[in-house]
C-alpha cells in the first residue's frame, strides 16, 4: 500500500482562511468587550437596586454596621470596575494585534500586487492608534470608570458615615476622592494601552 501524501495548499487559500482567522478574532474583542462592560453595569445595578430596596437602608439609620457592610460592598464593586477596566484594555489590545495581523497580510498582498495599494484603507501605516480616545472601546472605558469611581465615592461616604457625624465636608470629601478615581482609573486604562 502507497503511502498518502497530503494534498498541496493553495497559498491564496492558505491566505484567505488565516485572514479570515485572523479577522473572527477581532470580531470576537469587539464582541467580548460589549458583554464585559454591560455584565459591569448589570452587577452595579443589580447591587444598588438591591440596597436600596432593603429596609436597612435608612438615612436616619445609626447603625455602625450596615453603613461599614455598604461601604465593604461598594470597594468590592470599585475592584470589579478596575477589574473590567482592565479587561477592555486587554480586549482593545487583542483587537488591535488582529488588526495589525490583517494589515500585515495586506502589506504582503501589496507587494505581490501593486494594483492592490489604492484598494485598502487601513494599511500598517493608517491602523488607528491602540489607545484611541475617539473610540467605542474608550467610551464603554469611560462609561465604566465613572461608574466604578461613584461606587468608590460612595464606599468612602460609608466608611465615614459609620464613624462621624456626616456634614458637607464629608459629601464634599466623598466626591473628591470619586473624581480623583475616575482620573485614576482612565490612567490605568491609558497606560494600559501604551
Amino acid at each position: 500500500m502507497p503511502e498518502s501524501k497530503p494534498l498541496p495548499v493553495e497559498f491564496d487559500e492558505l491566505l484567505a482562511a488565516e485572514f479570515q482567522y485572523i479577522a473572527q478574532t477581532a470580531i470576537q474583542a469587539n464582541e467580548d468587550r460589549a458583554r464585559i462592560s454591560s455584565f459591569y453595569l448589570i452587577a452595579v445595578g443589580s447591587a444598588v437596586a438591591a440596597l436600596l430596596g432593603t429596609q436597612l437602608f435608612d438615612i436616619n439609620s445609626p447603625l455602625q454596621t450596615v453603613n461599614l457592610i455598604f461601604s465593604g460592598l461598594f470597594v468590592l464593586l470599585t475592584l470589579l470596575g478596575s477589574s473590567t477596566m482592565m479587561q477592555l484594555a486587554r480586549l482593545r489590545a487583542a483587537w488591535y494585534e488582529s488588526a495589525l495581523a490583517m494589515n500585515q497580510m495586506k502589506d504582503y498582498m501589496m507587494t505581490q500586487n501593486i494594483t492592490l495599494n489604492q484598494a485598502f484603507r487601513w494599511k500598517t501605516s493608517t491602523l488607528p492608534s491602540k489607545y484611541k480616545k475617539d473610540s467605542i472601546s474608550y467610551y464603554q472605558a469611560v462609561e465604566v470608570a465613572v461608574i466604578s469611581s461613584l461606587m468608590f465615592g460612595a464606599a468612602v461616604y460609608f466608611l465615614q458615615r459609620a464613624f462621624l457625624q456626616i456634614g458637607f465636608l464629608h459629601f464634599l470629601l466623598s466626591a473628591l476622592v470619586a473624581v480623583a478615581a475616575l482620573f485614576v482609573q482612565l490612567f490605568i486604562y491609558q497606560r494600559a494601552l501604551r
